[in-house]
């Protein structure tokens, strides 16, 4: 059985004994050269083709459910179950990142120009954050995953991914790095806000943004149209409660579904040498629970066949998982799968454990030494 789940015990910055590129089942092709192996079934499988019916469902699907909270906010009126109303918003407009996201690996329509259309439009007028920030960011990410120096979703920030980074952490910082496992969840109620700062300040940077007077245009009238509603039609007190939850909820559910693909998985060192299948494999963790899995985190819990196939829609990633899965074990490469509720384990527990770096200068040395043990 290849399935692990306690890939997070692994050293960060290493991946482990640098093994032979031969592989041990008899016959198999090397594993240097096993994603084009691997990518010639995927494709003769018919797995890269286009579903516009599926996201033309789904598309239709999420606008109904925006309406119809839209519908709810005007009913209730005055009502503090207007908070129910901005506990939904929150889920929706995650489920639109979701879609977003997807538009900007080109799984949704043939043509890039058109996905990157439908992609800007969801993430900074429904959503409400920058669609080129987000793929600059998140490019870099899938080129070099849990790499350090190259992944900016483990450089440091709140929550420190890597050890060195948390032994810098001082005072208040410090204070958090150390518990921040236990505190990941509570602080994801200020990634919401985190993301729309953080992409208003990226176009307004001295940087080059692709369609940066779009998107700030975008985003002018969302917030515009976004702020003026719920600020006429609440009392002040209820209005602020209102976005917070909005907020609360959104940031929550978006770090919950992305935090599990490769938090705790194998950190690459800035000079340690991988092929193209093992890095994507080796660093990404996959959530069992098939279609409820998928339809909650957005085809984000195949986070292995995603990264190895990133413009594959997201009916097909299913049967594109028994493949790869055949793969890994012919070429006895680690195949990493678990539950949700226990990937959440290990990422608290992944995260605890480098947060100990992050030590009081009066603490014994010889003592965090033990404890890190």
């Amino acid at each position: 059985m290849f399935l692990i789940s306690s890939a997070y015990s692994l050293p960060a910055g290493r991946l482990g004994a640098v093994r032979s590129p031969k592989p041990r089942t008899p016959g198999a092709v090397p594993v240097t050269q096993s994603y084009t192996a691997v990518s010639r079934v995927v494709k003769e499988s018919g797995l890269l083709n286009r579903t516009r019916w599926f996201y033309g469902v789904l598309g239709l699907g999420l606008v109904l459910a925006l309406g119809g909270a839209i519908t709810g906010f005007i009913l209730l009126g005055d009502s503090w179950f207007q908070l129910l109303i901005a506990g939904a918003l929150g889920l929706i407009f995650t489920q639109f990142a979701f879609l977003a996201h997807e538009a900007s690996h080109r799984q949704i329509l043939q043509s890039g120009p058109a996905n990157d259309r439908i992609g800007r439009f969801i993430a900074a007028f429904v959503v409400g954050i920058s669609y080129a920030w987000w793929m600059t960011k998140h490019t870099r990410h899938h080129a070099n995953p849990n790499r350090v120096g190259k992944d900016p979703d483990i450089e440091i920030d709140t929550i420190s991914f890597i050890e060195q980074d948390a032994a810098k952490q001082k005072g208040l910082s410090a204070l958090i790095t150390r518990k921040q496992g236990y505190l990941f969840f509570p602080l994801l109620t200020f990634e919401g806000a985190n993301l729309h700062v953080r992409s208003i300040a990226t176009l307004f940077s001295k940087e080059p943004v692709k369609g940066r007077w779009i998107e700030l245009g975008l985003l002018a009238t969302r917030f515009a149209l976004y702020f003026t509603v719920i600020f006429m039609m609440l009392p002040l007190g209820m209005a602020f409660a209102f976005v917070g939850v909005q907020l609360a909820v959104f940031g929550v559910y978006m770090g919950a579904s992305f935090a599990p693909n490769h938090k705790g998985m194998p950190i690459v060192g800035r000079d340690e040498k991988l092929d193209f299948f093992t890095k994507q494999v080796r660093t990404s963790r996959n959530i069992s629970g098939g279609w409820w899995a998928s339809a909650l985190m957005g085809g984000l819990n195949y986070q292995v066949e995603h990264h190895l196939f990133p413009n594959m829609p997201r009916p097909h990633l299913a049967k594109a998982r028994e493949i790869v899965r055949e793969h890994c074990r012919t070429l006895d490469v680690p195949y990493t799968e678990t539950t949700l509720v226990r990937s959440y384990a290990i990422v608290i527990a992944y995260l605890n454990r480098v947060g100990l770096s992050a030590r009081d200068p009066f603490d014994c040395p010889m003592v965090n030494q033990f404890r890190r043990v």
